[in-house]
């Protein structure tokens, strides 16, 4: 199999990265890991090297680079295909919440950044971040309900899906945000998972403070 690298930022941060490395350590694709440091004065240049984008993640194939958490899941997807649903109709709706996880929530973005070292707390909520929290509950439920049977992820087994929100999981728990008996539970099973607990494992080691993402 081709060599691969994912280029991330600080795990207790990177929302972005924790999502391929989701995807790559769930279904066992083998990878190594770039780290380079958010905060540091060469964190641009250094990145720009790589990608133009100049953004975390990245994922080196053969030295050519995929950038975009979304673009990445997709060639891990070639690799392994079951990380997308094999009934046409879920696997359409996956590739949907994926897409609205990618581009919305900018509320709830925010106001709750992913921080996994903060001690979890619920903080005063804007109405724009409450409705995407609910939004969030809705998709977590109903897919669970019309697709999960076989497994306790979104569409039984693991996908993509489950990557891409594997971030905002962790911010519920950091914001202590109360969700519905089914989101909760499915929240629960995505934070248990080895790949989440190594994520979160080596974030938790982390010295490194960046002061825009920690919230009273």
């Amino acid at each position: 199999m081709t060599k691969l690298i994912l280029v991330i930022g600080n795990k207790n941060y990177s929302s972005w990265s924790l999502r391929p490395y989701m995807a790559l350590k769930m279904a066992a694709i083998p990878f190594e890991e770039k780290f380079i440091r958010f905060g540091e004065p060469a964190f641009g240049i250094a990145v720009r090297k790589i990608s133009k984008a100049a953004r975390v993640p990245v994922l080196l194939v053969k030295g050519i680079p995929i950038w975009d958490s979304l673009a990445i899941l997709e060639h891990a997807a070639e690799i392994k295909p079951t990380l997308w649903p094999s009934n046409k109709i879920a696997r359409a709706t996956a590739r949907s919440i994926s897409a609205e996880m990618h581009s919305g929530f900018q509320g709830l973005r925010n106001e709750c950044p992913m921080n996994i070292r903060r001690k979890p707390k619920a903080i005063a909520l804007s109405d724009n971040a409450k409705a995407n929290i609910a939004r969030i509950d809705e998709i977590w439920s109903s897919c669970r309900k019309e697709f999960g049977k076989g497994g306790p992820y979104l569409f039984g087994r693991f996908s993509n899906a489950d990557a891409m929100f594997t971030p905002v999981a962790s911010r519920f728990e950091t914001f202590d945000v109360k969700l519905s008996k089914s989101a909760a539970a499915y929240q629960k099973e995505l934070l248990s998972t080895h790949a989440y607990q190594s994520w979160k494992t080596d974030a938790l080691k982390e010295p490194w403070i960046v002061p825009e993402d920690e919230v009273d």
